[in-house]
């Protein structure tokens, strides 16, 4: 049976109403995501947060019969609450009393599957729970007179044992994640090393980036390359994929999808993900997944890229793909600039965006007319596995290939290249 939970929100900014209500909205699809049943929601403009309650005490009150009337035994409010706040409302409530951050917070720890996730999640709990260590006054001693720890209460040793320990905690998982960092780095560099360029998937949660990944792998994907969870939910991915794709004229690149974007999104995430979200910082593009179908989509496409902005990307080209058309009135598949506007779930677009990928990062391609010999038969394999062969010529001295290839590989056999 789920809980249920009542909804609570504040509004500081009057001309912001709209923006408030999908927050409060978000916070619903957030509580549905964490298995719980929305049961009420109470909202208050004001002009400031009450200090004490984050909600006027007249406005706590209604909260508390609220919370009587529909047998709630949780409230969720929208903003980061402190832990005085978090102490006063639940001795008025009589109830459990978390905020936006925890609700997140514990959809990451449930949907976090890899080591390095689990860790990432971990890590911005603990960092979360630190400052908020507070006792009851059932198991807190009363603390005693003059100095040293030994003329301390009981439950004053008790919290600081517990921050000790969360500190060890954090300090251990600090030091299993540099380690992680740097086998992801050694991947990259790799990567790097076979001049494979990457495009990565970035954007708002739920606005298709995995569906998107999963529709570009059956088109143009190894038939064993694995596909990526994908669902119709908040943070249904957590981990970051890369996955190989080959396009009919034998250009290579590396597709990345990524953990996707929320309205105040706890920056101890943020901070905990960043070795994650450097996969985004060396990327040679960035593909926008925007859900077209959502009237708050471009609200999302400003705090994706105020999002990554903060994480360090600069000066990386962008490729906006307005997704879920097929739910909007737009015209589907069509080109824009660089918006793209499709459908991943229709399988409607796919070409177009492709077209774009190629335009922006598989543009270091050149044609070549080649003289091979004969006895150098493992080249001509290598350009019909690796590049575009036009046509395919044969005479006494060796095959002749007319081919678009990479740039390098054109330097690196230089010595074929025959001038027309």
């Amino acid at each position: 049976m789920k809980r249920k939970v009542i909804l609570a929100g504040v509004n500081v900014n009057s001309n912001q109403q709209e923006n408030f209500k999908s927050s409060m909205e978000e916070l619903s699809n957030l509580a549905e995501a964490c298995d719980l049943e929305v049961a009420g929601a109470l909202t208050q403009n004001v002009k400031h947060i009450h200090k004490g309650y984050y909600m006027g005490p007249g406005k706590v009150e209604e909260l508390r019969m609220l919370i009587e009337h529909e047998d709630s035994e949780l409230v969720v409010f929208d903003d980061e609450l402190s832990p005085s706040q978090i102490r006063n409302l639940e001795e008025e409530l009589k109830c459990e009393v978390i905020d936006r951050t925890t609700l997140i917070l514990n959809i990451f720890a449930s949907r976090a599957k890899t080591r390095e996730a689990q860790l990432q999640v971990e890590m911005a709990r603990l960092k979360y729970l630190l400052p908020r260590l507070i006792g009851t006054r059932e198991d807190l001693g009363r603390q005693g007179g003059g100095s040293g720890l030994k003329n301390r209460g009981a439950g004053e040793t008790k919290l600081e044992l517990d921050r000790r320990k969360i500190e060890e905690k954090i300090s251990k998982l600090s030091t299993e994640l540099e380690q992680l960092t740097l086998q992801r780095k050694t991947q990259r560099k790799q990567r790097n090393k076979k001049d494979v360029p990457v495009a990565a998937l970035v954007g708002y949660t739920n606005a298709g980036k995995s569906t998107l990944m999963n529709a570009m792998l059956e088109k143009y994907g190894d038939k064993d390359e694995k596909l990526v969870f994908e669902k119709d939910m908040l943070f249904a991915t957590l981990e970051t994929a890369v996955r190989r794709l080959e396009l009919e004229n034998n250009r290579v690149f590396l597709l990345t999808d990524t953990v996707g974007f929320i309205h105040k999104l706890p920056h101890h995430l943020v901070r905990a993900f960043r070795s994650t979200l450097e996969e985004v910082t060396e990327a040679d593009l960035l593909i926008h997944v925007l859900d077209a179908s959502d009237p708050n989509h471009e609200q999302h496409k400003l705090l994706t890229e105020k999002v990554l902005h903060e994480i360090g990307v600069k000066g990386i080209p962008m490729i906006y793909a307005y997704n879920k058309v097929d739910l909007t009135d737009m015209e589907s598949p069509s080109v824009s600039n660089s918006r793209v506007y499709l459908s991943a779930k229709k399988r409607q677009g796919l070409e177009e965006l492709t077209n774009k990928i190629s335009t922006e990062i598989l543009n270091d391609y050149s044609q070549q007319t080649m003289l091979i010999p004969y006895t150098d038969g493992e080249i001509v394999s290598y350009f019909n596995n690796n590049a575009d062969v036009i046509s395919t010529e044969y005479d006494e001295k060796g095959t002749i290939l007319h081919v678009i290839c990479k740039n390098s590989d054109a330097e690196k056999y230089s010595q074929y290249v025959i001038q027309e």
